[in-house]
């Protein structure tokens, strides 16, 4: 499960939410501090801002056989290492500094994943200079509107969904890497494509507002 969608201090929302939500029913999922926070502001808010797209585009690539929980502590550090995720400044990294990038002990030092980030950038603009926006092109896969399910454990959330293989499908042929079915659906309900909060979650129908990024 993949963000504040603006570069908000997640050490802040924290302590604002111990008090404000205290007590509430929520998803499963959702039990450490960070994990919380994440869950009570962003998670399932739909997202039209493409910088915001291709941050989750990136952390959920980066999550690959790790936890979210890695992640969600790291993601400042993927902030400052990828440009504000600005995927413009992204595709011009030169392979020097994909280098200095694997010394950086604030992201995930994976060659693999790293480089993927560099060409999903890339991918990324092409598609922006295809649609007009990243925004256009993807919520097409779920018509324009968030999909609302009822879940009422965490078995009944799938790992991938017939949307899912279709958006992964489309985004392996335009040439993007780290987007398998099950790391394009947790994208798909980190901006709100999908609404898989459990039925009796008091998230539920009830979007906190995301804000836009900073430059």
């Amino acid at each position: 499960m993949a963000g504040c969608a603006s570069p908000c201090n997640i050490r802040t929302v924290v302590s604002q939410q111990k008090t404000e939500h205290a007590g509430l029913a929520r998803c499963g999922w959702a039990r450490t501090p960070l994990g919380v926070a994440y869950h009570d502001a962003e998670w399932g808010v739909p997202v039209h801002d493409d910088r915001v797209f291709f941050e989750f585009l990136t952390l959920e690539g980066a999550q690959a056989g790790l936890s979210w929980e890695t992640i969600l502590r790291k993601r400042e550090g993927y902030r400052d290492a990828f440009a504000g995720f600005d995927p413009g400044r992204v595709a011009r990294f030169a392979p020097a500094r994909v280098e200095r990038l694997l010394l950086n002990p604030d992201i995930v030092r994976n060659r693999l994943k790293i480089e993927s980030t560099v060409r999903n950038a890339k991918a990324f603009l092409a598609i922006q200079r295809e649609f007009g926006s990243f925004d256009a092109y993807v919520w097409r896969f779920v018509g324009g509107a968030p999909r609302v399910n009822s879940p009422r454990t965490l078995s009944d959330v799938p790992a991938r969904t017939l949307e899912s293989d279709t958006l992964s499908r489309d985004l392996l042929a335009r040439g993007f890497k780290f987007v398998g079915s099950t790391i394009c659906y947790a994208f798909m309900q980190a901006v709100g494509m999908v609404d898989d909060h459990m039925v009796d979650c008091f998230r539920k129908s009830r979007p906190a507002r995301r804000r836009r990024p900073e430059a």
